[in-house]
């Protein structure tokens, strides 16, 4: 048989360096095709679009620290979906799990927020933000041990239920008025206080302490030695004697508690406020970020401040030209593209006809 012109086989091993060196072509190979989408189809000069999209990032210091703010919100919940999806669970449910958590935290902050001293106020909001993100967690975990369900389904389907109860609520808890507003504006009870300036600095301590826990705790506790043989093979789990069920649901409270924690985040931290558009999109966002770092919770801080550049650039571009969202857009998703389908020569080689192909 006539041996094909090209074949596809996997990767034996890699290197550092090559996945640095495939990473960074496809960074200049989308920033190429960026430069005559920019040129021929919107006539402006390639060079200066990409100085004002790295301006939204860079242009001050404010702007700065408003995408690392941004940054370690998308941070934190792909840290909380790494062990769901290194186990080969697929938790779609990430934005209903923090919008449960911040609601939780903004009924707290509500109805709690004159009655409760200040540290049993926090501590109080803490503990309902990360039980309301591990129930929500926890039932899919259930369903899919029990019934054996598509937990893809199931956890995406769950986001609108959150979505139906947070509008409720919300509508419920402003009454007449026909904005919720800024939680506690007067006392500011439930806000997190400012730390060197800044009250967000505190989320970005809290998910900095978190990705080192949950790099730790994935690469060398057993538990996280379980979550990786069940990813592996689930039949083989059985054989080793692990007990499949409990590993499941407790690994889906952990990465449902770990979004209710940064529901708390955003509420108290953040926005001080609750609405169906708290998550922000983050929820989908963050399985792009997980999955491109293989669930390495240090990578995952990269891939999330490239992500909220590319976000902030974009946005920067339409602004400064007068163009309409969608040709930014294009410019950040070809960038994007590119580097998603870098991991295919990171993981597979071509092989040519008459080449060898033992690497």
């Amino acid at each position: 048989m006539k041996e094909p012109f090209v074949r596809i086989i996997r990767r034996r091993s890699d290197t550092f360096r090559h996945k640095v060196l495939v990473r960074f072509i496809a960074i200049v190979l989308a920033l190429i095709v960026n430069a005559f989408f920019i040129y021929f189809v919107t006539g402006l000069n390639p060079v200066d679009v990409y100085v004002v999209m790295f301006r939204g990032t860079f242009g001050n210091v404010m702007r700065f620290s408003w995408a690392i703010r941004d940054m370690v919100t998308l941070l934190g919940i792909g840290i909380a979906l790494a062990p769901a999806f290194k186990m080969r669970f697929w938790n779609i449910g990430a934005e209903g799990q923090v919008l449960m958590g911040g609601l939780a935290t903004a009924l707290i902050m509500v109805y709690c927020g004159n009655s409760l001293p200040t540290p049993v106020l926090f501590l109080v909001m803490i503990v309902a933000s990360v039980a309301a993100g591990g129930i929500w967690g926890f039932i899919p975990a259930f369903f899919k041990s029990k019934w054996r369900t598509n937990e893809t389904l199931f956890t995406l389907m769950m986001n609108y239920v959150a979505i139906s109860i947070v509008s409720a609520l919300t509508n419920y808890m402003r009454g007449q008025a026909s904005s919720l507003g800024k939680l506690n504006m007067g006392t500011q009870a439930g806000w997190l206080p400012k730390f060197l300036g800044q009250s967000y600095n505190i989320n970005i301590l809290i998910i900095g302490i978190l990705t080192v826990l949950i790099y730790l705790y994935l690469k060398y506790s057993k538990q996280g030695y379980e979550i990786a043989v069940i990813g592996e093979s689930e039949n083989t789990a059985l054989y080793a004697g692990i007990n499949v069920t409990r590993v499941r649901i407790r690994t889906m409270i952990i990465s449902g508690a770990i979004c209710g924690l940064v529901g708390f985040l955003i509420v108290s931290g953040r926005d001080q406020t609750i609405s169906t558009n708290t998550a922000g999109g983050n929820g989908f966002t963050a399985i792009i970020v997980a999955w491109l770092a293989k669930f390495n919770t240090f990578y995952m801080a990269l891939i999330s401040f490239l992500l909220i550049f590319l976000t902030k650039g974009a946005a920067e571009i339409a602004s400064a030209y007068a163009l309409n969202d969608f040709a930014a857009d294009i410019i950040t998703a070809v960038i994007l593209f590119f580097i998603l389908g870098s991991e295919f020569f990171i993981n597979y080689k071509l092989i040519f006809r008459g080449k060898g192909g033992d690497r």
